[in-house]
């Protein structure tokens, strides 16, 4: 027999997002300093001053953190380290609904702060999930499994929905881009190589024959955007799509390093699901269920977030919004990251190129900087970090990728090394100066490419490179500024 309704399968969602709470907070506490210390490369300070000074009392809504009372480096550290207690606390089952609600806050406090560090998809993800699991949490001081009572049935539809709309999205920007290597089913021979952070399996994955990475190209499209609409069918037929959504994220989790992503995705398959998968405790849920909870303010709150969700929906589809009033609303609604567009890999990366960063006392001598994750030495193995997110090394990947002049952090990050910045440096795998910063910096670019088996065996080395092309001007910092010193002042 069966038991009916999802109580068991939302405590157990709950529980998981308690989890992916604490990975995220304490993946971040290691960083917060050298991303947007006093010291970082983006201070927190000087970033709430500017919008104080531009933008007068509207700051609060469109900067909402809770670092306005204060954005000292203990503060932010502070938070982090109170998210991962306050997770901890919501997987116990304590206040599950304030400590929700505490947990979204002080994620969006820290988004908002770290602006181009906290701005990944799955960054909104958590927030908007974390926001709807409000929907479906018990409203107790101390919720237990025995006394969960059945999930809300608005919430436990927002979040499949959420599920549907991440996936579905996905495989529309891929299609809507035109990209031909999606259209020609050729993007894997290229994914596993030129991802932001490749673990040592994507080594392996890259060399699979050309024919089953066009398979898989063809499964994958089939998953993300067929599979998800059965995630509102009857149950059989709904297990069938949600394990075929759990099985693409696992092969992502072997191939890949993309922080919390993909376990938060597999947290919200698990509501596609519902107490009859859980035979072991299957007794305990033939009890007579607990009255659920009637709070008016759900259905017309989640209305609007449905008919909101459309915007970013449409948007992957190329799709003009028709109804403009709800386009203007959910860019007011922004700042809160209430609702978010979704979808990797519009356009498939087809090279690699690597950002080499090194330091001069001299002019003549040259000394790398080693970064902990992304590629660098051509013999150190790719490594697994997921669910941690190195942010920097992340952002390197991105830098590599665009024009200098459109990642402002990365001028910041350069002086942060010219100044000896002990919380950006800790950010690195090594300081070559550890007794005095550098005179000057010099970044140059590489293009990386895997090793064919022949060659690793040969030399060891995953990875080989081309020849280097200057990234910036090699720059020095004089005078409280950032300069380009031309190749003649440097010596012999």
């Amino acid at each position: 027999m069966v038991p009916p309704g999802e109580r068991l399968t939302a405590w157990i969602f709950l529980r998981a997002l308690a989890l992916i709470y604490a990975v995220a907070f304490a993946s971040l506490a290691v960083q917060i300093s050298g991303l947007v210390g006093s010291r970082g490369i983006y201070p927190a300070q000087e970033f709430f001053q500017a919008i104080k000074d531009h933008y007068g009392s509207s700051r609060y809504w469109l900067a909402p953190s809770i670092f306005w009372v204060n954005a000292g480096d203990g503060m932010l550290l502070g938070v982090c380290i109170a998210g991962v207690v306050t997770a901890l606390a919501f997987f116990a089952g304590l206040m599950p609904v304030v400590c929700l609600a505490v947990l979204w806050f002080l994620y969006l406090s820290l988004a908002t702060v770290s602006r181009d560090f906290l701005w990944f998809q799955w960054d909104g993800l958590l927030l908007e999930a974390g926001f709807l699991a409000l929907f479906i949490a018990p409203r107790q001081l101390w919720s237990r499994v025995s006394n969960a009572p059945p999930p809300s049935r608005m919430g436990l539809w927002l979040l499949r929905w959420l599920l549907f709309r991440l996936l579905v999205a996905s495989a529309l920007v891929k299609i809507t881009s035109h990209d031909p290597a999606w259209r020609h089913l050729t993007a894997l021979r290229y994914h596993y190589e030129t991802q932001p952070l490749p673990p040592w399996t994507a080594w392996y994955a890259h060399h699979l024959p050309a024919g089953f990475q066009g398979f898989s190209a063809l499964v994958m499209f089939l998953i993300e955007g067929v599979a998800p609409f059965f995630l509102f069918t009857p149950r059989r037929i709904r297990f069938g799509a949600v394990t075929c959504i759990a099985g693409l994220q696992g092969l992502i989790l072997l191939t890949g390093n993309y922080g919390f992503f993909n376990w938060l995705t597999l947290a919200l398959c698990i509501l596609a699901l519902d107490d009859g998968i859980w035979p072991s405790v299957v007794g305990r849920w033939q009890r007579p269920a607990f009255r659920p909870y009637r709070t008016r303010w759900l259905v017309p709150v989640g209305g609007v977030l449905f008919l909101l969700t459309l915007v970013p929906l449409m948007g992957s589809a190329n799709v003009r919004m028709p109804l403009r009033p709800l386009a203007s609303l959910n860019e007011f609604l922004g700042p809160l990251r209430l609702v978010n567009p979704y979808g990797l890999f519009a356009v498939m990366t087809t090279r690699r190129p690597e950002i080499l960063v090194e330091g001069s006392e001299d002019g003549r001598i040259w000394k790398a900087y080693e970064f902990p994750y992304k590629p660098g030495s051509l013999n150190r193995r790719p490594a697994f970090v997921a669910p941690h997110q190195p942010r920097l090394d992340w952002q390197m990947w991105f830098a590599a990728l665009d024009d200098p002049r459109s990642q402002p952090w990365f001028f910041a990050f350069s002086q942060s090394l010219l100044q000896g910045s002990p919380t950006v440096l800790a950010l690195l795998a090594t300081n070559p100066f550890p007794q005095s910063p550098p005179r000057y910096l010099r970044t140059t670019v590489y293009d990386y490419h895997f090793t064919d088996p022949g060659s690793r065996k040969a030399t060891g080395n995953w990875w080989s490179r081309t020849e280097p092309r200057p990234y910036l001007p090699i720059l020095s910092f004089e005078g409280g500024h950032l300069v380009a010193v031309p190749d003649s002042m440097l010596g012999p």
